[in-house]
């Protein structure tokens, strides 16, 4: 079997990689070909254009939003453009439902075969291959590529057509927010009044709320420093989606513009937990 992958970000470059080293054969590309060394040196081979991983079997995309996952399939040189007939495209960037169901109908009538299956999980389970991958699309496909989504996630869940798999991914993306923000708020107010960040950690890590996504969060907490596993401005873009497919609850309306805000303030490069030094600073 032949896979190809298209977007090496952070979470694209470990992602492939599991699949190499479970012995796939990979052809990897990204619009900035340096990127692609690290995989090379693991035995990919690089595309030279969006048009030769059409001949893959099964083609995995992995990039930063809806105009660019447009751009891969439809744009003047994308997948779609190939005149391949068969494959079985894999989208797990987090876009919007509207953009999976789209994408779904330009790849059929390509000859195309469409799954969305965004994940659940930062860099760290990218690595460990221990991602929750949820997918939309039809149930064949998906038993199709099952195999390889064990080997890059604990859990995968085909939860009904085109765009289930997107929907679920802004509804844990909601959540996400909310406990981000929750925590950043909770580590505040409790420093007003006298209580230390690492007292504060402590009690939540010990309690009923204690979540693996804070503990992971501690040491950048303590330390004031943000590398982006998962970046604010993604928290901030998938914010705006679920909005945009009409949540409008007090919490998610909250986060929303507390996100937003935190990318206008110059945050959106840095890990979604910076929320907590947007909070400190108003």
């Amino acid at each position: 079997m032949k896979i190809g992958w298209i977007g090496l970000g952070n979470m694209g470059i470990p992602m492939a990689g599991n699949l190499l080293a479970a012995g796939y054969e990979v052809k990897v590309w990204n619009r900035t070909p340096s990127k692609a060394e690290p995989l090379l040196a693991q035995g990919a081979a690089l595309a030279g254009s969006l048009a030769e991983l059409a001949e893959c079997d099964i083609v995995f995309t992995m990039v930063s939003d809806d105009e660019a996952v447009k751009a891969v399939y439809t744009g003047p040189d994308g997948l779609l453009t190939s005149g391949a007939r068969g494959t079985l495209a894999v989208d797990m960037s987090t876009v919007s439902p509207q953009t999976s169901r789209y994408l779904a109908e330009q790849c059929r009538q390509a000859g195309f075969r469409f799954l969305d299956a965004p994940v659940s999980g930062s860099v760290g389970p990218a690595k460990e291959g221990k991602l929750v991958i949820m997918v939309g699309g039809d149930e064949s496909d998906y038993a199709q590529v099952k195999p390889l989504l064990d080997k890059l996630g604990k859990l995968a869940l085909h939860l009904g057509p085109n765009g289930a798999g997107t929907s679920a991914k802004l509804a844990i993306n909601l959540l996400l927010g909310i406990t981000v923000q929750g925590a950043a708020e909770t580590l505040l107010f409790a420093r007003s009044m006298g209580i230390e960040a690492e007292q504060m950690l402590t009690i939540i890590r010990e309690s009923a709320v204690g979540t693996p996504l804070i503990r992971g969060k501690e040491a950048s907490i303590l330390a004031d420093n943000y590398p982006a596993a998962f970046a604010l401005k993604h928290m901030a873009k998938d914010l705006r989606l679920a909005r945009d497919e009409g949540v409008s609850t007090p919490l998610a309306e909250s986060a929303a513009a507390c996100y937003r805000a935190a990318l206008e303030d110059g945050l959106g490069d840095l890990d979604v937990m910076a929320i907590l030094r947007f909070l400190d600073r108003q």
